[in-house]
């Protein structure tokens, strides 16, 4: 049953974080019920999320076709604030994590509450350019990402769409790849120095390259706004019920 379930989550964490940004919101949660501890729930969380990146960049190739030379630009930046944010949660005590996680999960909730309006102030900019305050943001989304990264894929599609002229469905696949990018070096990094509880992987990562995968077809085709509001009201009772236990 544990089997199954991390497979139900991965599967729908996967589908939330191509359609509205926020895996985290389903496959962390899902590893903090099989009973593991916040750090380690966080650390597999990441090492998993990997294969929901490549299940959203194969579910995306039409919209990453002629994307090469933004992709070299803009990745070296979320390499290594993945990277950076990868160290940082090692080094943070296991206690002051769980204390901080419900205001990452509240904040990343309301991010995805109030993302048309991000998404309208990123219209009204008229002209598209990645400036020195877009890579800046981006650089620190990659850290947040490393570090815990829930609606770290809202915040690096908002920044894509400010500082360059794409459309939705393509700024969508520029996300996928550029904070897969920063997971996997987050990954890397927990991989080595983590503790991983590889159990809990290969059913969260299946569920993950499914929901991924599907994700694409249905940013194309379904309005999103009733399962991001949805996802977000769920992201606040988490936050909660986190912050209950923490304190």
């Amino acid at each position: 049953m544990t089997f199954l379930g991390l497979v139900v989550a991965g599967f729908a964490a996967g589908l939330s974080g191509s359609v509205a940004g926020l895996a985290s919101l389903f496959s962390y949660p899902a590893l903090l019920a099989v009973g593991l501890p916040a750090t380690t729930a966080n650390v597999t969380n990441t090492v998993a999320l990997a294969f929901s990146t490549i299940g959203q960049a194969a579910g995306s190739r039409p919209e990453l076709t002629g994307q090469a030379p933004t992709l070299r630009r803009l990745a070296p930046i979320t390499v290594a604030g993945g990277a950076a944010g990868a160290g940082l949660l090692l080094l943070t005590p296991p206690g002051a994590f769980e204390r901080i996680v419900p205001f990452l999960v509240g904040g990343a909730a309301l991010v995805l509450l109030f993302q048309p309006r991000i998404r309208a102030y990123a219209a009204r900019r008229g002209s598209h350019r990645a400036g020195p305050g877009v890579l800046a943001g981006l650089f620190a989304t990659a850290v947040y990402a490393g570090y815990f990264g829930a609606a770290a894929g809202v915040l690096i599609l908002a920044l894509i769409l400010v500082g360059l002229p794409v459309s939705l469905p393509r700024g969508n696949a520029l996300k996928a790849v550029l904070l897969g990018l920063a997971n996997a070096m987050a990954a890397i990094g927990f991989v080595l120095f983590g503790a991983v509880a590889w159990w809990a992987v290969p059913p969260l990562a299946l569920g993950l390259l499914a929901g991924g995968w599907l994700g694409p077809a249905i940013v194309r085709r379904l309005p999103a706004a009733p399962l991001r509001v949805g996802i977000a009201l769920a992201g606040l009772g988490l936050a909660a019920g986190l912050a209950v236990q923490a304190y």
